[in-house]
């Protein structure tokens, strides 16, 4: 059984997750848990429930403050939730999961490049299979995204667009 993370509730109802070293190192994760928390994620935004609990998280540096990351948008605070539900961010296999699919989401806001590895229409996103088994295995950076070169470097050479499996 997993090692069970320290977790704060503070009186607004803030959670925040303790995790004993930087994003760096947290565990791979497999295709399929990015396939999941995308699921949950997608399930979530388009579910009329309340508004979801603030996660955050509090990664421990062997010298000076802590890192904190909290998840205060709308959107990022129900996906954490729907990931909670189903990966457990009380650990850091939950964690790790939670914070490659923020920072896959992130990157494609941002980067153009990755634009040729997902398919964005009416009916939804489509990942290019590939995309997310790179995404799954990428190491997080000290600030819990990804190093854009170290994620390109899993990725093939050519591809024929996103396509479902």
């Amino acid at each position: 059984m997993p090692t069970k993370l320290r977790t704060e509730t503070a009186a607004d109802g803030k959670i925040l997750h303790l995790i004993p070293h930087l994003p760096t190192a947290l565990p791979a994760v497999t295709k399929r848990d990015l396939e999941q928390a995308w699921e949950a994620a997608n399930e979530a935004a388009s579910s009329p429930v309340m508004p979801a609990a603030i996660h955050g998280f509090r990664f421990l540096k062997a010298a000076g403050a802590p890192l904190d990351l909290m998840l205060t948008d709308t959107d990022a605070s129900s996906w954490a939730a729907a990931i909670d539900a189903i990966a457990d961010l009380s650990t850091l296999h939950g964690v790790s999961v939670c914070l490659r699919l923020m920072a896959l989401i992130d990157l494609m806001a941002r980067a153009d490049w990755i634009r040729l590895w997902f398919t964005l229409t009416r009916a939804g996103l489509t990942f290019h299979p590939a995309l997310l088994t790179a995404a799954a295995l990428t190491p997080l950076t000290e600030s819990g995204g990804f190093a854009e070169t170290a994620l390109q470097a899993l990725l093939p050479q050519r591809h024929q667009g996103a396509s479902p499996e």
